[in-house]
């Protein structure tokens, strides 16, 4: 049995291990990965003139 909470305690260590790698990577696409141009393009969206553009 003890063996049995050591393994799960090896496993919920590794679980946060990853979770945290797998959030620094999505934090690491968000901020420095994709283009700045897009991101203010697509900031632009709510301000724009409906009637202008066509869709």
């Amino acid at each position: 049995m003890a063996m049995l909470d050591q393994t799960i305690n090896v496993l919920r260590s590794l679980w946060s291990v990853w979770v945290m790698i797998f959030f620094c990577g999505i934090v690491l696409w968000a901020y420095v990965l994709t283009p700045k141009a897009k991101i203010e393009a697509h900031g632009t969206i709510p301000l724009r003139d409906d009637d202008s553009e066509e869709r």
